[in-house]
């Protein structure tokens, strides 16, 4: 039975003053096993001698949490290592952006969403349609997304998708590499209106650096 799962991710939340609120989906099939890849991306940090934390973006920039007792330089290379992982794998992807000033309130967002989403898996529907299960982990998201995704997919598919949540190791990696794109679409929003302030630059580079090395990268996953 060929199987599809989806992994979701969000930056902002909808009734927060962020510029930006963000939705990624990463598309994988279960017939592309990426073990190998994670093994590959785990033993590059142990090369490095770089600690084989979770993934989480936010705290990595700003260097909280997991990551506040690591130097920058180990942060960045833990980045860089992740960036080279996402390269890799057999996935595909699609970000939806909405501007804080063009949503009302949280049901506008939610509106919004479920139309877009709807139209991404009509656009797309030969691709989905081409899986006998669709399988969708989000663990502690906003309730909101879960009911776009629910109501997408009860729509347009065959068989409606059913959330799961994360048991083995390639499942958080990838509920990771979900992080990570969400971060990468943020940043190119931000950098487009100039506001990718001091942290950015520190990871990133310029806006030019950024685009070549970082975006580019990442949108050869996406798909339109």
């Amino acid at each position: 039975m060929s199987e599809i799962s989806i992994f979701i991710d969000e930056s902002g939340t909808a009734n927060s003053d962020d510029k930006f609120y963000i939705l990624t989906l990463v598309f994988h099939q279960q017939s592309k096993p990426i073990n190998e890849y994670v093994s590959q991306y785990e033993q590059s940090l142990n090369v490095a001698d770089l600690p084989n934390i979770p993934f989480h973006s936010e705290p990595l920039l700003n260097g909280n949490r997991s990551y506040k007792h690591l130097s920058i330089e180990q942060r960045k290379g833990l980045l860089v290592s992740f960036a080279r992982f996402v390269r890799r794998l057999p996935i595909k992807y699609h970000t939806f952006t909405y501007l804080r000033g063009e949503i009302r309130n949280t049901q506008d967002l939610q509106e919004k969403m479920t139309r877009d989403v709807i139209q991404f898996i009509n656009e797309n529907l030969d691709f989905f349609q081409s899986f006998s299960a669709t399988k969708v982990y989000y663990d502690d998201g906003q309730n909101i997304v879960k009911h776009v995704i629910d109501t997408a997919t009860r729509t347009m598919l065959y068989t409606p998708a059913v959330e799961r949540r994360k048991t083995s190791m390639t499942d958080y990696r990838l509920a990771q590499v979900a992080d990570y794109i969400c971060t990468i679409e943020l940043a190119a929003q931000r950098y487009e209106i100039k506001d990718d302030g001091g942290t950015y630059n520190k990871f990133f580079g310029t806006r030019g650096s950024f685009k070549k090395n970082w975006f580019k990268q990442v949108r050869r996953k996406r798909l339109a």
